[in-house]
């Protein structure tokens, strides 16, 4: 898989080492030439590098963005971010488009509008996975794609839940909805018909804006 990733601040220098080291084609374009002197001799060895303006065409074409598979938006700057993703998916016809947004007040922008397939607000992620440590009974959102139309859910089982003690099969789960995994312990179950819901199992599903209260409903009663 190739990837280009714009900015080579601290994310994006993680993010390409991180790729580079697992088998992936890494490109990270950075505009200043400064940074990039400064960076480039630590990261891993197999990141291709180029000083280009990641918001103008002309730099993304000579980056032969058109071949990247997966293209992050990872600068410090929300507004950069957007016109990258865009110019990405609109230009060049990228598949899969990451963005950073740095300032949660801008998530609502990181949509299918500007090309952004994938939005990640580090702070809405931290709040998320800080609730779904300590949220009992409460459906708490992970991760949303597809401008937020598509969203990646957990709860935890309480004692009372309604599905306690009931198999997939026998719920009413809407078609848009899917239950992907369940944390048992230690061990992760993956879901099947006969899959039995016990009381602090951590059921991961994945739902839809429209299926999202009626799951809720089903693993919560509430």
């Amino acid at each position: 898989m190739r990837v280009a990733i714009a900015g080579a601040g601290n994310v994006g220098v993680f993010i390409a080492n991180d790729l580079v080291t697992t088998g992936h084609e890494v490109l990270v374009l950075e505009q200043s030439q400064d940074v990039v002197q400064r960076v480039q001799p630590h990261s891993a060895p197999g990141v291709e590098w180029i000083v280009a303006d990641a918001c103008e065409v002309a730099s993304l074409r000579l980056a032969g963005l058109e071949r990247c598979d997966v293209v992050v938006a990872a600068t410090g700057d929300d507004e950069d971010n957007l016109v990258i993703s865009l110019l990405a998916k609109q230009e060049f016809g990228v598949p899969r488009v990451v963005a950073r947004v740095n300032h949660p007040k801008n998530e609502w922008l990181f949509n299918e509008n500007w090309g952004v397939d994938l939005s990640v607000s580090t702070p809405h992620l931290i709040t998320a996975l800080v609730e779904e440590a300590v949220s009992v009974g409460r459906l708490v959102r992970i991760l949303q794609f597809e401008g937020g139309n598509v969203r990646l859910v957990e709860v935890t089982l309480a004692e009372n839940a309604p599905v306690v003690d009931q198999a997939i099969r026998d719920l009413d789960i809407p078609r848009d909805a899917t239950i992907v995994a369940v944390v048992r312990g230690e061990h992760v179950v993956m879901p099947r018909g006969d899959t039995v819901f016990e009381s602090g199992d951590e059921v991961l599903a994945m739902v839809t804006s429209d299926s999202e209260d009626d799951v809720r409903q089903i693993l919560t009663g509430g």
